[in-house]
């Protein structure tokens, strides 16, 4: 096998899309057009506060290895908080910004972060971006929501690494919704039919659109919508409606959106990534209040969906235990660290330490309050 050339990008433009594709596998996120097109939109870019420098490892003109990696100014869009640290470092009069960061912009989804084929090209893909991070001269490397197999790789190569929690709907192969309601005890399956009925009693009906059946129309009401969310919290949101165009134009099979309606004026939207036999649920809003329509929208039309299609995982985002009441159930998340100042590192350790024993202890009696027979 002919040894391996490692280079830094700083666009996706010039890799080869199939190439990408067959690393990437089959998660949504990490699709060369998600990821290109956050950049080409400019919602990820340097003025952002993201800007993009790729690891690739080719042999022979051939890509084998690519890490998404960004140089980050702040600590925005990543949803797993280190502002403590970054704190830290500036009571003691040291940089923390740029840090370097491999993630997936705004999207607390799990998956590959080291994309190779094989254990041993993981393996030189958490050296080698050591030594980037290294030269780049930044005071710490994040790897966030990495994948089993990628953990084991980085906490081999020397990386800290940092439990959190979501929450995850499993499907077993449920016949039905009505099969997966009777996997519930009794007071909780009759609080979802209540919480049902008083959606349906506001005159709310959904639709389910994926792929071609989602349109302009639908996409720009769902805009709306998005923003409305992140300005009622007072935020401005992350991404742009040409990013979300794109991906209507390009990865139409990746999307399914649940459209609530009364009558024929929609109401409320939510729009989930599918891929791999997961589901995703990512962003959501609505132009009124009725009670129950976040949880029907966001939650249970999502899994009644995934059980009519077999789609075997529905991830519900980041935080929220409010979601165990519809049968999601709380699952660990991992992120791997590096700290170039040795006491930084061993302080960072021990507190890391500390929060691992908590989270799977909040993890466990969690587990004890789960609304299953």
């Amino acid at each position: 096998m002919s040894e391996a050339e490692f280079s830094i990008i700083e666009s996706l433009e010039g890799v080869d899309e199939q190439q990408w594709q067959a690393l990437a596998g089959d998660n949504p996120t990490l699709a060369y057009r998600f990821l290109h097109t956050l950049h080409t939109t400019r919602c990820a870019c340097p003025q952002t506060g993201w800007t993009p420098r790729y690891l690739v490892m080719y042999r022979d003109g051939v890509l084998h290895g690519a890490m998404p990696l960004y140089l980050k100014h702040h600590s925005r869009g990543e949803y797993v908080f280190d502002h403590a640290w970054a704190d830290a470092f500036h009571r003691n009069g040291i940089e923390y910004y740029p840090k370097l960061l491999s993630a997936v912009p705004f999207s607390p989804v799990t998956g590959r972060r080291l994309l190779a084929r094989t254990p041993d090209d993981r393996a030189l893909l958490a050296r080698a971006v050591l030594q980037v991070a290294q030269q780049l001269e930044t005071s710490s490397l994040h790897i966030l929501f990495p994948d089993e197999q990628d953990r084991q790789a980085l906490q081999a190569a020397g990386f800290m690494l940092r439990e959190g929690v979501q929450f995850h709907w499993e499907n077993p192969g449920y016949a039905d919704f009505d099969a997966f309601l009777a996997s519930f005890k009794m007071d909780k399956r009759k609080k979802i039919r209540q919480d049902r009925r008083r959606v349906f009693d506001a005159g709310i009906t959904f639709q389910h659109l994926a792929g071609a059946a989602i349109t302009q129309e639908v996409m720009a009401f769902f805009y709306r919508c998005y923003v409305s969310t992140y300005q009622a919290h007072g935020n401005r949101p992350y991404l742009s409606l040409a990013f979300f165009e794109q991906l209507r134009e390009h990865m139409a099979d990746n999307l399914m959106i649940v459209l609530a309606q009364r009558g024929d004026q929609p109401v409320a939207v939510a729009l989930n990534l599918v891929g791999g036999g997961i589901m995703y649920g990512r962003y959501w809003g609505t132009t009124e209040f009725v009670s129950g329509l976040h949880f029907e929208t966001c939650y249970v039309q999502a899994i009644e969906y995934c059980i009519a299609h077999g789609i075997a995982r529905f991830e519900g985002g980041a935080q929220g235990v409010h979601k165990m009441s519809r049968g999601l159930s709380p699952t660990p998340t991992w992120s791997a660290h590096w700290v170039a100042d040795p006491r930084f590192a061993a302080a960072i350790g021990d507190f890391l330490a500390q929060e691992t024993a908590a989270i799977e202890e909040y993890i466990d009696e969690l587990a004890e309050h789960a609304p299953f027979k």
